[in-house]
C-alpha cells in the first residue's frame, strides 16, 4: 500500500510485510487543487521517510537496523527506476530517463545521514537518496509521467523536481551548479541564526572540472560552511573517461587544495558508505567546515536510457568497483544473518506493489492543458511554494 504516515512505526527492521502501509483513502488528497497539492503531498511524504532510522551508529544493533532500512530504500529505488525505464521503452515517458543503477549505496547513505532542517541537492542518479531523505514515491511517478498533480505540474518530465521548503532542491542540469545554491541556503541559515544544519550536494566526476565546482567549494571553505560534497566517480562523465577528465591520482586529493578534509569510500559497499558519509556529515555539523567525499564505483547503465554505454571498458566490469552495490548489500545481509531469503522476497514484493500502485495512480492523473494552465512559477505566482495567501 502507498503513503505511510510519520506515525507508522513499522519500518525496515520488521518482518518486511506491511512496511510503509497506510489507508489508501489518502490517495484522494492528491487529486485536489494542484496549486496546494505540494503541501498535501509533503504531509504524506513520510512514505519514504526514515524518521525512525537511527542516525548514530554506535551500537551494533543500531547499525544493523540502519543497514536493513538502507537496503530497502535501495531496493525500492531500483524497482521504481526499472519500471520507469520499461515505460520509457514502451513510449509512455516523454523526455529522458536516467538510472542510478550501481550508485544506490552512496546515494542512500547521503539521504539517511541528513536530518529534518538539512538541505539536499540530489543529482540524476540519486533516487535512493531522495527516498531516504523523504521524497514521496508519487513525486517520482507523477513527474516522469507528466501529471499535472505532480510537483512539476507536468512541465518537466524527469529529474528537476524538488520541494525547497523541505530542503529538497530541484536539480539544475549544469554540472556543479547546485553547490553554490546549497552554499547560499547555508549562508541564509547563518544569517537567520539557524544552527546545527548541514547541506549535501551530489556531484559526478565530470562536475569537478567545472568553474562552478571550484568557485563554490572555495567559497564554502573560506566561509567554513557545513557543506558535504558527495562526488560519485563512476569512471565516466557521460562518455569521457577519467584519464581525459583529470590528472590527479584521486579526486579526493582536490580537498587538499581547498584546505578541507577529504574522504574516500568504496561506492559499492553499503557499510563503507554509511560509515564514511555519517562521519563526514557529523564533522560538518560539528563545525569542522566543508567535507569532500569521493565514492568510486561504476555506472551500471548508460548515461540515460537512450545511451547503450558501448564506450565503457569491459576492464572496469571485472574490477571490484564494477560490482552491483545492491547485490553486494544483499549478500552481506544473508551472510551476517541480518535477513533471510524469505524477508528479502517479502521486501521485494512490497516494493513491487508500491511501484505498481504509484504508477497506476499516476497514469490516471490528468495531463496539463495548455489552454487552461495557470502559467505561474512553482505552485503560486509569488514563488511561495504553497504558503497561505496572507503569508505571501
Amino acid at each position: 500500500m502507498l503513503f505511510p504516515t510519520h506515525t507508522a512505526k513499522k519500518t525496515a527492521g520488521g518482518d518486511g510485510e506491511g512496511v510503509f502501509s497506510v489507508p489508501p483513502s489518502n490517495l484522494a488528497l492528491l487529486s485536489k487543487n494542484p496549486c496546494t497539492q505540494g503541501t498535501r503531498l509533503s504531509k504524506m511524504s513520510a512514505m519514504l521517510q526514515l524518521a525512525e532510522a537511527p542516525r548514530h551508529l554506535g551500537k551494533a544493533s543500531d547499525f544493523i537496523q540502519t543497514y536493513r532500512q538502507a537496503f530497502q530504500w535501495m531496493l525500492l529505488a531500483r524497482v521504481a527506476e526499472e519500471k520507469i525505464a520499461s515505460l520509457y521503452r514502451s513510449g509512455k515517458i516523454t523526455g529522458g530517463v536516467f538510472l542510478g543503477k550501481g550508485q544506490e549505496a552512496i546515494s542512500v547513505a547521503t539521504g539517511m545521514a541528513l536530518q529534518e532542517g538539512d538541505i539536499f541537492a540530489p543529482l540524476i542518479r540519486d533516487q535512493a537518496g531522495r527516498l531516504a531523505f523523504g521524497e514521496s514515491l508519487l513525486d517520482f511517478t507523477l513527474t516522469y509521467l507528466g501529471a499535472r498533480s505532480g510537483p512539476m505540474r507536468g512541465r518537466d518530465g524527469n529529474v528537476h523536481r524538488g520541494r525547497p521548503q523541505e530542503g529538497l532542491l530541484p536539480m539544475i542540469s549544469h554540472l556543479g551548479a547546485m553547490v553554490s545554491v546549497v552554499n547560499g541556503m547555508l549562508l541564509a541559515h547563518r544569517f537567520q541564526g539557524k544552527t546545527g544544519t548541514v547541506g549535501a550536494a551530489s556531484l559526478g566526476d565530470g562536475a569537478t572540472s567545472t568553474g562552478a565546482f571550484h568557485e563554490s567549494l572555495n567559497q564554502a571553505a573560506v566561509e567554513k560552511l557545513p557543506l558535504i560534497l558527495v562526488v560519485t566517480n563512476n569512471q565516466y562523465a557521460y562518455s569521457t573517461p577519467n584519464d581525459r577528465q583529470f590528472a590527479c591520482k584521486d579526486l579526493v586529493d582536490k580537498a587538499i587544495g581547498y584546505g578541507i578534509r577529504g574522504h574516500s569510500v568504496d561506492g559499492t559497499d553499503l557499510t563503507d558508505c554509511l560509515q564514511v558519509i555519517g562521519e563526514a556529515v557529523a564533522d560538518a555539523r560539528s563545525g569542522k567546515g566543508p567535507q569532500l567525499v569521493v565514492a568510486n564505483n561504476l555506472r551500471l547503465a548508460g548515461h540515460g536510457e537512450h545511451d547503450d554505454s558501448h564506450y565503457v571498458s569491459s576492464h572496469f566490469k571485472e574490477l571490484a568497483l564494477g560490482r552491483d552495490c545492491l547485490e553486494v548489500a544483499k549478500e552481506h545481509l544473508l551472510k551476517n544473518d541480518w535477513a533471510d531469503a524469505a524477508q528479502l522476497e517479502a521486501w521485494t514484493r512490497n516494493c513491487l506493489g508500491q511501484v505498481e500502485e504509484a504508477v497506476a495512480y499516476s497514469l490516471r492523473e490528468a495531463s496539463p492543458d495548455p489552454a487552461q494552465e495557470d502559467w505561474c512559477a512553482l505552485a503560486t505566482r509569488h514563488l511561495a511554494e504553497g504558503l497561505p495567501v496572507h503569508v505571501r
